[in-house]
Formats: structure tokens, sequence, C-alpha cells
């Protein structure tokens, strides 16, 4: 789910993906195989079990949300602006 303006995920997409990982950790913990985890949430098995290892070696924090990917903008306001100027119909 990527968006025409190269920002990714909104905060609301990164915390739908969030909840997805932390029904994971839950039914980890209840003693639950990747392959079922991801056969119940409807992700890949490669998630799942990269999830499970993530969630092994450092617990559920290690699934929370990291905020947005990416390097943050190095424009100034003012190119901003006038890009945003220049680019407006």
């Amino acid at each position: 789910m990527r968006y025409a303006d190269g920002g990714g995920l909104t905060a609301e997409g990164r915390l739908r993906r969030e909840s997805v990982r932390m029904q994971a950790a839950e039914l980890f913990e209840q003693g639950i195989k990747p392959s079922e985890v991801a056969r119940r949430l409807r992700v890949s098995r490669k998630s799942a079990y990269y999830w499970h290892e993530l969630w092994r070696d450092d617990g559920v924090r290690a699934l929370a949300s990291r905020g947005p990917g990416g390097s943050r903008c190095r424009l100034s306001p003012r190119y901003l602006e006038k890009l945003a100027r220049f680019s407006s119909p």
C-alpha cells in the first residue's frame, strides 16, 4: 500500500499492521506455530516466521511499529513551498 507522495503507509496503516503483529505475538505466547499463525491472520508464512524470530529474541516490543520508514526530508521549508507552487495546477 504505497502512496504517490512517496510517504509509504499512513499512520493508520502502520497501526493496522502493528495490530496484526501484536495478534501474532499473542498466538506465539499460546504456543501456536508460525505456520498456523500465518493461516489464522492471513499473512505470509515468511512474515509469520520472521515475526516469531523477532518475538522469540526480543519479545513483544520487537514487533512494535518503529514509525514511518525512510529518511527525513532534507528540503528547506522555503524550497518545499516553492515546489508545492510549481506542482499545483
